[in-house]
């Protein structure tokens, strides 16, 4: 592969103009395709074969219902103090918000706050729904924005109103100007790394470059399936953070080829060649990771894994052919200075150490090390066994939003179980005699539950075999009370349908949401345990080492639940909320834990492979493992320190974003490239294997013999090219050397 990427290398070099406008007409493209076409982002998260969805199938067949039809926004008020609902002056201004917002020929029907009753039990808080034409996700920014202003006359009148309801009010924006704080740090990071203010420009712009090319390039995608809105998000976060770090790693080795006294164009066909293989193998695992989503079974997850994975792979790309030919064009890049009027043989020798001080710590104190490091990741892992998952709702939305002012409403007029109603459907067999009465007998144990705060009377279709009670619980949507309720009224259901030949089903948004969470929970350890065979295998074969590979699995798992961990403790306990801008604590992210696992493997192996291949190298060529690890602390050390606050820097600018889902996968990529980078790779790796020593080196030669020799930096490619290079100094007269 090397030998591919060194003629890449010299050929963007030399065809730079083409290369480079040919990127650029290729972005313009992807751009007028992904404008043309616009989005077709699927907003909702489903999970075929759930129970909830099964008791939706039936509702739809017995009712002639979906879970589909027109979009709804649900106008709350309260009235003023020492007012009530039905005070003649109030009650004047809700009509006349009311005919206001009718006026939207979006509006497929209204049902009014006094036609319907839906008054608080003081009278004081009560909603009006209003119900679109189009489906939730496709209502019109026109509509919301009249929704909106309708509203402001009410208000500024002294009644409280506000919007909750199905469509979504605000949008999740992809960018915005803490994307641009981010990429600003990781600017100055490339400044202080390769000490020059055009090269740390050149990663960024081919960063950007491609996530343009792959954000358009998901557009055009999305109309041909289904993907999550938020998926733009996490494409965003890894293609433009992945993208920097390759452009880094090219650039740092050119830097090193021009000090070696390479020509410009050999300096970058090697990075290409050595630099670039790393990349490629960098890329292709988090492509694997992302991909291997797809093996959950969850669609909207495997989704997003293959929008992202295409971000990344058009990183890869840009990255090979771009970054070349940037280099070409800047002549002056790197430029050794030069020292006048000293003899080249009086010139000082300056000897560079092959170790640190941070290396030279961790090689002398290996056990302490080790064991703080342990702990200090364990102890942030303790929380992570509480860890109650679920979907954000508006009741973790931040109070300055109408959304979550509306749930509070609704919650503080109606009970906090009114946010998460639970639809029961029950249905009878043919071996009931007289399925009214048996659906009448098997129903009625219901509202004597724990925590169910009401229930309505059954209401049968027409054929007269299929009921449907809406409950409402005592506790909220993401209490897990409501889980457990749903989860009891499950359990009981065998022994009611062999009782009296009635199946109960439980379905509606809560119970949606419930039955997600815990097909994501129950698909965790699978995921986790195919990666961390994926992980073993391939370090086995890159590193040709039994317990290094150990070492890395045990240093992932280490890394992965003390990401979760911290999660917990900030998002779910609300420690240090306030903080990151997170408004309530709430349920983690239920998709999180498995995106999460995926992600952090992908960058995790590339961490390890570029610090380690290093110190395999050198022990190959010394045989002295303690060398060993500092020149790899040494060599690559300090490119992984860049890399990983690269990687931070972009992912925290996500932190701040308004969305709540967009921030948890923030939250959650920033804190485990900290615990991965900083504590796993760069501390407790290099003291595990201190502790080692030779050992773990150790490789049976017949497993040797049995697996595939991988050159993830080019390194035979490298000592070919400098043997060829002495040879051609020495060569005789008149031999040519191709």
């Amino acid at each position: 592969m090397a030998n591919y990427l060194y003629g890449i290398g010299k050929w963007a070099f030399r065809k730079r103009k083409t290369v480079l406008f040919g990127t650029v007409a290729l972005l313009i493209l992807a751009i007028a395709l992904g404008v043309g076409m616009g989005s077709a982002f699927s907003g909702g998260m489903t999970i075929p074969g759930t129970k909830s969805e099964k008791a939706q199938q039936v509702l739809s067949q017995a009712f002639g219902t979906t879970s589909g039809g027109g979009g709804t926004i649900r106008l709350i008020y309260k009235a003023p103090e020492n007012e009530t609902l039905e005070t003649d002056s109030v009650k004047q201004l809700i009509q006349s918000t009311e005919k206001e917002i009718a006026t939207d020929t979006g509006i497929a029907s209204i049902t009014t706050l006094y036609d319907a009753n839906t008054l608080s039990p003081d009278k004081r808080i009560g909603f009006s729904t209003v119900t679109y034409k189009a489906a939730a996700d496709d209502v019109s920014k026109e509509s919301i924005d009249h929704a909106l202003k309708s509203i402001e006359g009410a208000n500024s009148q002294g009644l409280q109103t506000e919007l909750g309801g199905t469509v979504a009010l605000s949008e999740v924006e992809a960018g915005g100007s803490s994307e641009i704080v981010g990429i600003a740090v990781a600017f100055l990071i490339l400044v202080l790394t390769l000490g020059s203010f055009l090269a740390a420009g050149l990663p960024i712009l081919t960063a950007v470059i491609a996530l343009g090319i792959g954000i358009m390039l998901i557009f055009v995608g999305s109309h041909y399936t289904e993907i999550p809105s938020f998926s733009l998000s996490l494409a965003a976060m890894l293609g433009l953070a992945v993208g920097i770090d390759y452009g880094l790693f090219i650039i740092s080795r050119y830097k090193q080829n021009l000090k070696d006294g390479k020509e410009r164009e050999e300096a970058a066909a090697l990075a290409n060649a050595t630099a670039g293989s790393a990349v490629v193998f960098a890329g292709l695992t988090v492509i694997i990771a992302l991909v291997g989503l797809t093996v959950t079974g969850i669609p909207f997850l495997g989704a997003m894994g293959l929008a992202a994975a295409v971000t990344v792979f058009v990183a890869v790309l840009v990255s090979l052919f771009c970054i070349p030919a940037l280099l070409g064009c800047s002549k002056n890049l790197f430029k050794p200075k030069t020292t006048k009027n000293v003899h080249p043989t009086k010139q000082p020798v300056k000897l560079v150490p092959e170790s640190n001080l941070w290396g030279r710590f961790v090689t002398k104190y290996p056990l302490p090390v080790l064991v703080v490091s342990v702990l200090l990741l364990g102890l942030i892992s303790l929380p992570v066994l509480h860890m109650h998952t679920g979907l954000p709702d508006n009741g973790s939305k931040s109070a300055d939003m109408t959304e979550r002012r509306a749930y509070d409403l609704l919650a503080e007029g109606f009970g906090p179980g009114f946010n998460g109603p639970l639809i029961v459907v029950a249905q009878a067999d043919s071996a009931a005699s007289d399925p009214a009465t048996a659906i009448a007998e098997a129903t009625k144990g219901i509202s004597g539950l724990p925590n169910v705060s009401s229930v309505t009377p059954p209401y049968m279709n027409k054929y007269g075999d299929t009921a449907i009670l809406t409950l409402l619980p005592k506790t909220g949507p993401q209490d897990a009370k409501t889980s457990d309720l749903v989860k009891l009224i499950r359990e009981q259901a065998e022994s009611l349908k062999d009782q009296y030949h009635v199946e109960l089903m439980v379905t509606g948004a809560t119970a949606i949401n419930i039955d997600i969470s815990d097909t994501l929970n129950q698909a965790l350890p699978k995921f986790a345990g195919l990666i961390l065979l994926l992980a073993f295998s391939l370090l086995a074969i890159v590193l040709r080492s039994i317990l290094i590979p150990i070492k890395a699995v045990l240093g992932y798992l280490l890394t992965l639940t003390a990401t979760l961990g911290f999660i917990v403790f900030v998002v779910q306990d609300g420690h240090m909320a306030s903080l990151f801008g997170i408004p309530e604590p709430a349920p983690v992210l239920n998709f999180l834990p498995v995106l999460v696992a995926g992600i952090l493997f992908g960058l995790a192996m590339d961490y390890e492979v570029f610090l380690v291949s290093g110190m395999r190298e050198k022990f190959v060529h010394d045989g002295h493992p303690k060398k060993a690890i500092l020149y790899g602390l040494k060599s690559s050390g300090k490119i992984v320190l860049a890399a990983g606050f690269i990687m931070i820097a972009v992912f925290a600018s996500f932190i701040f974003a308004d969305d709540t889902i967009v921030k948890s996968m923030g939250l959650a990529l920033t804190f485990g490239i900290v615990f991965d980078a900083f504590v796993v790779r760069l501390t407790l790796v290099p003291a595990a294997m201190s502790l080692l020593g030779k050992s773990a080196w150790y490789f049976p030669k017949w497993l040797d013999r049995m697996l595939p020799k991988i050159d993830v930096e080019g390194e035979s490619f490298q000592k070919t090219s400098v043997l060829k290079e002495e040879y051609i100094l020495k060569k005789p007269k008149g031999v040519h050397v191709e």
